[in-house]
């Protein structure tokens, strides 16, 4: 898998927030039940890497990757507990060259378009284009497509069910990435059956994009 088939998997890309380990197979399962066979587990938490081996173990429908990558060492202890490819929210060179030699894709963040033209500079053309709404949005993307037509970028950070589809209709946005599929409420409660509700109105986005263009 390249980063092209990775961000062609779901308009949305999922990023889950787990404090709870045992919760990472079932909401997977919900996710993929409604359409959506990708997740961005963040390292923010210590239950991160145990729920990404678990995912990585019971649901092979589903790629599982980890996102809020920020040092060397979380990019090789997240590839050694199965994850399929890597998302940082910035880049250094370090982190940039330990995520790369885990031989998984690696979708480095940027916000600006010089930190996009360096990446581009060292073969990165697919980004993550964090914070999004904080850094100019559907504007700031659209701008950059300009003098950049050959980058792709999957925007994170503030973006919504409503906002989404305007992201997903820019030609250089491949899938946008969204925490409001797993919101904290339905954790809490474990209503997976909600989060799969939410994956089938995520997984019908683009569709609904291309009829806004």
């Amino acid at each position: 898998m390249n980063t092209d088939d990775l961000l062609s998997l779901s308009p949305v890309l999922p990023v889950v927030v787990l404090h709870d380990a045992a919760q990472a197979v079932p909401v997977a399962r919900a996710l993929h039940a409604g359409g959506v066979p990708v997740v961005e587990l963040t390292l923010r938490t210590d239950a991160a890497l145990d729920a990404i081996r678990r995912v990585s173990a019971e649901v092979p429908g589903v790629v599982i990757g980890a996102g809020t990558v920020v040092t060397p060492d979380q990019a090789r202890a997240a590839a050694d507990a199965g994850a399929a490819f890597l998302v940082t929210p910035g880049t250094t060179d370090a982190l940039l060259d330990a995520a790369s030699d885990t031989g998984l894709p690696v979708l480095p963040g940027v916000s600006t378009v010089s930190e996009a033209m360096r990446l581009a500079e060292r073969g990165f053309e697919r980004l993550k284009f964090f914070p999004a709404e904080a850094s100019g949005g559907v504007a700031a993307l659209s701008a950059i497509g300009g003098p950049l037509p050959n980058l792709r970028f999957c925007p994170t950070g503030g973006i919504t069910p409503s906002s989404a589809p305007r992201y997903l209709a820019l030609p250089n946005v491949a899938c946008v990435g969204g925490s409001w599929l797993t919101p904290k409420d339905a954790l809490a409660t474990r209503d997976y059956a909600r989060i799969e509700t939410l994956a089938k109105e995520a997984s019908s986005l683009r569709t609904e994009a291309t009829t806004a263009t």
